[in-house]
Order: C-alpha cells, then sequence, then structure tokens
C-alpha cells in the first residue's frame, strides 16, 4: 500500500514539473514569436558594438602611447597610462554593449563608481606615490645612477618605478624608497651638477706663522692639477677659535673627482703641517685653582 502511494506522488511530482518545463519553455515561445526579432538585432548590434569599440579602443590606445613617446616620455609611465586608457575605454565599450541588450546599466554604473571610490580609498598610499612617480618620470629631477638625498635616505639610483624608487648605497645595500616618500620632502642631487666645491676647515695654532700657513696651503690647493682654476680656488681665514686660527679651503673639482680629490687634499696639508712644524691644536681650557688661606680658628 504504500508502495502505492509513493508511486503516485513520485507521478505526481514529475507531471508538476512537466507542467513547469512546459509553462517555461511556452513562455519562452511566446517572447520568441512576439519579441524574437528585435531581440536578436540587439544581440547581433550588442556584438558589433563590443568588437568595433574594442578595435577602437587598441587603435586610440596605441595612437596615446605613440604620442607619449614622441614626448620622449618614460616607457614604464607610457606602457602604464596607455593601459589605464585601454581599461576606461573597455569599459565603456561593455556598457554600451549591454546596454543595448535592454539592461539597465545605470545600477551597474553606479556600482562601478562605489567599487573605484572603496578601492581608491583603500589605496589612497599607493595611488600617492603613484602621483609621485609620475612626477619623478616627467620632470625628472634626479636620473639612473645619480647619487641622491631623499626621503631619510642617500644612495645612487638603480630604478625609477611608479610607485618605488631603488637605491644602492656606498656600501652595497639595496634600498626600495616610495616615492611618495621623495616627492614630499627635499631632493639633494649630488651628481646633477658637473662640477662641485670641497669645503675644507684647517685650522692652525696662534704661535704658527699666518702667511706662510696660506702660503702652503695655497701651493696644495694649487698643485693638484685635479682642482679647477675656474671657478678660482679660495683659501682664507674664517676664524679666530677657542684654541686655532681657522682657514677655509674651498677648491673646485669636476664631480667624478670630489671624494679623491678631498682624501688627497687632506691627506697632503696634514703631512706638510707635520714637516713645516705647523700645529694644529686641539681643544684646551685654561683651569685655574685658587688657595685660599685657612682663617684662624677654623
Amino acid at each position: 500500500m504504500w508502495s502505492i502511494i509513493f508511486a503516485q506522488e513520485k507521478t505526481a511530482k514529475t507531471e508538476d514539473s512537466l507542467h513547469a518545463v512546459t509553462g517555461i519553455w511556452d513562455t519562452v515561445k511566446e517572447y520568441l514569436a512576439t519579441q524574437g526579432t528585435q531581440l536578436g538585432i540587439n544581440i547581433v548590434l550588442s556584438l558589433l558594438i563590443f568588437l568595433i569599440g574594442k578595435w577602437i579602443t587598441n587603435i586610440l590606445s596605441r595612437f596615446c602611447n605613440r604620442l607619449m613617446k614622441q614626448a620622449k616620455v618614460d616607457d614604464t609611465l607610457a606602457r602604464f597610462l596607455s593601459n589605464i586608457i585601454y581599461s576606461v575605454l573597455m569599459v565603456i565599450v561593455i556598457l554600451a554593449a549591454i546596454s543595448k541588450l535592454g539592461i539597465n546599466t545605470n545600477s551597474l554604473a553606479a556600482v562601478l563608481a562605489a567599487a573605484g571610490f572603496a578601492i581608491g580609498m583603500a589605496f589612497q598610499g599607493t595611488l600617492g606615490n603613484f602621483a609621485s612617480g609620475v612626477m619623478l618620470i616627467l620632470f625628472k629631477p634626479f636620473r639612473v645612477g645619480d647619487y641622491i638625498e631623499a626621503g631619510g635616505t642617500a644612495g645612487i639610483v638603480e630604478e625609477i618605478q611608479i610607485f618605488s624608487t631603488y637605491l644602492r648605497t656606498g656600501d652595497n645595500i639595496a634600498i626600495v624608497v616610495p616615492n611618495g616618500q621623495i616627492t614630499g620632502g627635499t631632493i639633494r642631487n649630488f651628481s646633477k651638477k658637473t662640477t662641485r666645491r670641497i669645503d675644507l676647515v684647517i685650522g692652525c695654532g696662534y704661535d704658527d706663522d699666518l702667511r706662510a700657513v696660506k702660503s702652503f696651503l695655497e701651493e696644495v690647493v694649487q698643485g693638484d692639477e685635479r682642482v679647477l682654476t675656474d671657478p678660482a680656488p679660495v683659501v682664507a681665514v674664517s676664524e679666530l677659535g677657542d684654541s686655532s686660527v681657522n682657514f677655509v679651503v674651498r677648491p673646485w673639482v669636476n664631480n667624478a673627482d670630489y671624494w679623491t680629490t678631498r682624501w688627497d687634499l687632506t691627506e697632503r696639508i696634514k703631512l706638510g703641517f707635520d714637516e713645516r712644524g705647523f700645529n694644529i691644536p686641539y681643544p684646551t681650557r685654561d683651569l685655574h685653582v685658587y688657595n685660599e688661606s685657612p682663617v684662624a680658628g677654623d
């Protein structure tokens, strides 16, 4: 008896499913009979919009890339901007194709705008680094190979990317600096100019012959072939210090010769002082001790 009831229920469910499928199929046939032609036309037009739009988007993207290369924009930035232009145009094309199918794209556009805003807020720092990278590539305050001080560190520029700049220190340590930190502070480019001035402060004793010391310093500076004659080097008394008379020694050299010339001049000055008996005094202090006589009765 139970098997008969179960069989009847199964048959009833099967008939209900067949009726539901038949109803859906009748609805589809009715829709195709009344709207089928227009739907087919809309599908064809939507495909045409997508294909033609994609073709135009490729042309415009390549054209913008070519213009940026003619304007000598950095290749990395040119490719990045070309990809952004392509992506934005493709979103517009897809929305236009979907709209042709009769689908309301207003809500979809609102969702995309909200998603874009949320992504922008989430990647606010990254977008700031991107904008700073664009500024660095466009305005070029430094180039690959320059020695700079920026973002709280210093080193030789090895690579400038959209979001960060790669530096290498003198002891061969790689440093990655976010571009936002670089553009947000002072940039000191030690390689920008072809010449550079060496600033030395040399002290001698108060008992030394001032003219002889100055003559010797001038002789050392002028005897180095790396020192430029224009601008002329400067050797002058700058300060009467607490324990020494201080000279400023300021020769100009080519940028590439800066450190070797500085080290050689410092060494020659010290050796020359030793040979000529000039003093390089240490900081001194006079200490006066007063002995008070004992008072009677103490």
